[in-house]
């Protein structure tokens, strides 16, 4: 699936996830008055009207992009009805040849991680049938628990062509409190991209590992302290955007290819009718306000590339 990946990035000359992680917050009155009205202000009104705010915002903008990265916690919150509203979005991205990253952020180990890696990225077996749960192409993977957690992931991954992106260096402010701590003369996150490479030896596909790191945006010279310490692997960049990140940050995120990195943004495009840039689009429009914002941060990813 990472050929496929770097795939659609070139065929879209976009390097840019869009995260759909709808808040209710985040939806238009007019959506949300449509689903309480045919569900009620109920969990299934809220999971329609997140579905039909995430429909939206792909039929707007699935031409423009190679990839999609909803969060689960936003659909689980609203329990049975949320998770349907995720596997909807699911499908439909895949009916747009969207590739998705389920950022899922599981870590555990033996079965558990295993039941994990094959609800995600595999299939199960009832009887004498098989069916695919979730099937995402991509999840992201939480390594605190060592190679036990991750293994099986890699093994799915392997079984079923997909990949994972574990966690090493995350965007948010206080990420420093255990992975910028020293190991033997070198911080944590260091240690874990280092695994990372060595996982993703097991896993290739043509140029770049099935086995990605997540890396935030927001610490440029951390990211290119990882670039060299892992080149053949595919880095997702969150902090985009809304948490700080700016296409000048992420140049020693890419290889000398131009690829390399892919990176989201979620509320920055889901949410940019409320954004001053693009206010003037307003509530009605907000799907045309999110294609707006993918354009823009596609132009200021790629002219600092160049």
């Amino acid at each position: 699936m990472i050929n496929e990946l770097v795939k659609k990035i070139k065929e879209t000359n976009n390097p840019i996830c869009v995260g759909l992680d709808p808040q209710l917050t985040f939806i238009p009155d007019h959506v949300k008055e449509k689903a309480y009205k045919e569900h009620g202000e109920t969990l299934a009104g809220a999971a329609e009207a997140i579905w039909q705010f995430n429909k939206a915002i792909i039929d707007a903008t699935y031409d423009l992009i190679p990839a999609v990265k909803p969060q689960i916690a936003m659909y689980e919150q609203y329990g049975i009805e949320g998770l349907i509203a995720y596997k909807r979005t699911l499908d439909y991205c895949k009916e747009k040849g969207l590739v998705i990253i389920g950022d899922i952020k599981r870590g555990d180990i033996g079965s558990t991680s295993s039941s994990y890696a094959y609800g995600h990225l595999g299939k199960v077996q009832v009887g004498s049938k098989s069916y695919y749960p979730f099937a995402e192409d991509f999840a992201t993977v939480n390594p605190y628990l060592g190679s036990d957690g991750v293994k099986p992931f890699i093994d799915v991954c392997k079984e079923e062509n997909k990949g994972i992106f574990v966690l090493v260096k995350t965007s948010n402010p206080s990420s420093g409190e255990f992975q910028d701590q020293l190991v033997d003369g070198k911080p944590l996150y260091e240690l874990v991209g280092e695994k990372v490479a060595e996982w993703g030896d097991l896993h290739m596909g043509d140029d770049y590992s099935y086995v990605g790191a997540v890396v935030g945006a927001t610490y440029p010279e951390i990211g290119k302290e990882l670039r060299k310490i892992m080149p053949k692997t595919y880095i997702l960049v969150p902090g985009y955007g809304a948490q700080g990140g700016t296409g000048k940050d992420l140049v020693h995120f890419f290889n000398e290819d131009g690829l390399g990195a892919i990176v989201n943004s979620s509320r920055g495009i889901i949410a940019a009718y409320k954004n001053q840039q693009y206010e003037k689009l307003g509530p009605l429009n907000f799907q045309d306000a999110a294609r707006a914002a993918v354009i823009d941060m596609k132009e200021d990813i790629n002219s600092a590339l160049i």
